[in-house]
């Protein structure tokens, strides 16, 4: 049913690159139609009160008699003002639907207050009869008031990706030399460097290039505690600053920023149908259907009945008016506009809608666990040299100078701890990985692996040079293919990890660790968080298999990892969430994208996709039962009872149907647990 679509992505489509004005545009288009239904829905308030009067109806109600030559000629001209004025919006969207054959909303409208315009100034010319004027106008009235209702409830719906957008300053203050210059954001360019000052909002991505402060970026991550900041660091647009004053040296423009990948995100998220929306429509489609066949049914049951034509008319014209599929046709569009934008001011970043709704059915996630459930912070903790003629402090050396280049957590970890006893580092070169096992290269003419336990149990098969202690990953340095070393690191289990899988448990959700590292470390993080199983020493494209394994047990799997080595298994997954990706939101092949690397946060997501599928089915739910209940009413199955519904009243009803979807989508929230 493509008109609701018109009308609840009309705030939804917003101009794309995330800057201010460029969304300013679209939302001044959709706040003008606001403005538009208003102004016609009080000029028609103002027409409608003399038409009440001179209506015979309302006279004999109230007990007044209005007459005068001419009377019936004045009171056919005002209602035909408000039939043209007032019921263009639905003339004119009768006329957009039937050029694509797609019968909807604006059909249902547009053809009822034909049918009561025509037969009213059918019977002032001459057909014997009652008029339908009043009703003719108060049904207008009421269909613009609701529209107006509605268009600012749809609005109000959008507001959180509003909010998102105007987190981006229009001005930065550019350091050009000795002095700083205010410019206009869009104007930044990589390279440039801009002052922060404190409170102030960060009007690009970048690096820190001197001071120190501390940063708020809830709005982005909805992380609440504030995050320190120096040299080197990386921030945010949209953060707002703290205490310190910054120099940031900016990393891309404006229109590549993190803060615009989310917005643009955000509305290709709220446009991507998914199937419940599918579904929704599909059901609109039915119900429009319904309604013309009902409402020609009805006037035929009534006529043949021998009842009056105007009685007839103006069944047909309450069925058709209370089957209106508005709500119907917004009850997803209003839940997605919400959850989509709500999630990204709390760090879950939806790209894939389908992998969002189906987060309600997983059985089993599975945890990649360096960064995810631990801190990913790896610091040696022993380290000893197996060869005479070769000291601790050289095996570290020659460990670090290979690694120097590498950005991996053990690396940084054995780069760290060099730098920290002040080693000073040989040179390396023909550096090259074995892919999932090591790292190789020359120094000083000889030839330097360091590589995993499972590398030296394959090449030296028997020798278990050392034992590896619970919670250690151990690391074995060779020397021209002899082990000289070992370097022994651990990463710290993350606070919230523990309760993250807890809630899984009580959610009857499976959890599974599977990770590169060995199996004394694997079962310790496992038993540790009381997981209900690990996977231990597997290579980033065997995750791939261990997925497909878990899915032909008939497992609904989420997998989480760091979206890039875990590319393929992510891609397996029934449900991949990308994890920790700060701004390499676009690169990934998840279908959601979790700004921090809180395992709390994916228990957020699966907790947020159940509450959101809870709130379109009853919004659905709603929808349809309204009209089960109100089209037999209208119709006048009960009229022998002395109950019989207005033209008025199903508008009224109908509009009623509508405001309470969007009130229940609007109610939706994140519940951050754990924080």
């Amino acid at each position: 049913m493509e008109h609701q679509h018109d009308h609840s992505n009309m705030k939804m489509d917003h101009a794309g690159s995330g800057e201010s004005h460029a969304h300013g545009g679209h939302h001044d288009h959709h706040a003008m139609m606001i403005a538009d239904f208003r102004k016609r829905f009080y000029i028609v308030l103002v027409l409608t009160v003399p038409v009440m009067l001179l209506s015979e109806m309302i006279q004999h109600w109230l007990r007044i008699d209005i007459h005068f030559p001419g009377d019936k000629y004045v009171l056919l001209a005002l209602s035909s003002v408000v039939f043209v004025y007032g019921g263009w919006p639905f003339l004119k969207g009768w006329w957009d639907e039937m050029k694509q054959w797609q019968p909807g909303m604006m059909t249902l409208i547009g053809f009822a207050i034909t049918v009561a315009y025509v037969y009213s100034v059918a019977t002032v010319l001459g057909l014997s009869g009652m008029d339908f004027f009043w009703e003719l106008t108060t049904l207008i009235l009421i269909m613009l008031l609701g529209h107006w209702i509605e268009m600012k409830s749809v609005m109000g719906a959008s507001r959180e990706l509003e909010l998102l957008v105007q987190l981006m300053p229009d001005d930065a203050h550019l350091v050009h030399g000795d002095h700083v210059m205010d410019v206009k954001t869009a104007s930044l360019k990589a390279g440039d460097v801009i002052l922060i000052k404190p409170g102030e909002k960060v009007a690009a991505d970048g690096t820190v290039l001197e001071g120190t402060t501390s940063l708020n970026e809830s709005m982005l991550t909805g992380e609440s505690k504030p995050v320190q900041k120096q040299a080197g660091d990386k921030v945010i647009a949209g953060a707002i600053n703290g205490n310190g004053a910054i120099k940031v040296t900016v990393t891309h423009g404006v229109a590549d920023s993190y803060l615009s990948q989310v917005v643009k995100l955000v509305q290709d998220a709220q446009q991507s149908r998914s199937k419940t929306q599918l579904l929704a429509d599909k059901a609109a489609r039915w119900l429009t259907l319904i309604a013309i066949l009902s409402g020609i049914a009805t006037f035929l049951y009534w006529w043949m009945s021998g009842r009056e034509l105007s009685f007839a008319i103006e069944r047909m014209v309450t069925v058709i008016v209370i089957c209106c599929p508005h709500a119907l046709g917004l009850a997803v569009p209003l839940v997605i506009a919400k959850s989509t934008a709500l999630s990204a001011r709390n760090g879950l970043l939806i790209k894939n809608r389908t992998d969002f709704e189906n987060a309600r059915k997983i059985t089993t996630i599975v945890f990649d666990k360096t960064g995810t459930l631990t801190v990913g912070r790896f610091e040696v903790v022993r380290f000893d040299s197996l060869q005479q003629g070769i000291s601790k402090e050289d095996l570290l050396g020659m460990a670090a100078s290979l690694e120097g280049s590498s950005e991996h957590p053990i690396a940084t970890g054995i780069t760290g701890k060099a730098k920290t006893l002040g080693i000073t580092l040989p040179a390396a070169t023909n550096v090259t990985a074995i892919t999932g096992k090591g790292i190789t290269g020359n120094i000083s003419g000889r030839d330097v692996k360091v590589v995993s336990p499972g590398y030296v149990a394959e090449q030296f098969p028997g020798a278990a040079p050392t034992a590896i202690q619970p919670g250690e990953t151990l690391v074995y340095v060779l020397v021209d293919n002899q082990v000289a070393g070992f370097i022994a690191l651990a990463d710290e289990i993350r606070p919230e990890s523990a309760g993250a899988i807890a809630t899984l448990r009580e959610q009857q959700i499976k959890t599974v660790l599977l990770t590169g590292d060995n199996k004394i470390v694997a079962e310790s993080v496992s038993k540790t968080l009381g997981m209900d199983r690990f996977i231990a020493e597997v290579l980033p494209h065997e995750k791939l298999d261990k997925i497909k394994e878990l899915q032909q047990q008939g497992e609904f799997v989420a997998m989480t990892g760091d979206g890039i080595n875990d590319a393929p298994a992510l891609a397996q997954a029934d449900v991949g969430i990308a994890i920790g990706s700060g701004s390499d939101v676009a690169a990934e092949t998840a279908g959601i994208v979790l700004v921090n690397s809180n395992p709390q946060d994916v228990v957020n997501l699966i907790l947020f996709g159940k509450a959101t599928w809870r709130k379109m089915i009853q919004n659905l739910a709603w929808a349809t039962g309204y009209n089960i209940v109100a089209l037999p009413l209208a119709a006048g199955v009960l009229y022998k009872e002395g109950i019989l519904l207005s033209p008025a009243a199903g508008a009224v009803l109908m509009t009623v149907s509508t405001v309470v979807v969007a009130i229940n989508a609007s109610m939706l929230k994140v519940n951050r647990s754990g924080k």
